[in-house]
């Protein structure tokens, strides 16, 4: 009597189990699928990209651990710590609200070649076509 008790708990499936799909979940069922050796990575379609195997990740995941970067908090030009209040420049340096004007820091950065390569991209030549005259 016992063991057909046993046997009918075995073949009843609890109710939370049951997906909406209408089969049960290889979890629920008390058995596990039968898995198969490493999977191998496959090599990329198009594009020349390959998928990162798990060794590769947690090389990634060690390498910024052992070197943190180091955040830049104080003026360029006077040492001043600036915090959250600084001004970062277009020649990549980070200046405090005295020196925050490219007159000031002896920026490097050429405004003003940058400025006309901005304008001949926004508004280029326009020449038409030569007209014949009979």
């Amino acid at each position: 009597m016992a063991q057909r008790g046993k046997k009918e708990m075995e073949l009843q499936v609890p109710e939370n189990c049951l997906p909406a799909a209408g089969f049960p979940s290889p979890t629920c069922s008390g058995r596990d699928p039968p898995r198969s050796g490493p999977i191998q990575p496959q090599e990329p379609a198009e594009g020349g990209k390959r998928l990162r195997s798990e060794d590769e990740k947690e090389e990634e995941l060690v390498a910024p651990a052992t070197a943190p970067a180091k955040m830049v908090n104080r003026c360029a030009g006077c040492r001043k710590r600036v915090g959250l209040t600084g001004f970062r420049c277009r020649c990549g340096e980070l200046f405090c609200g005295d020196h925050r004007y490219s007159d000031r820091h002896d920026c490097s950065f050429d405004y003003k070649a940058a400025g006309k390569a901005a304008i001949a991209r926004e508004n280029p030549l326009v020449r038409a076509a030569k007209i014949v005259r009979i």
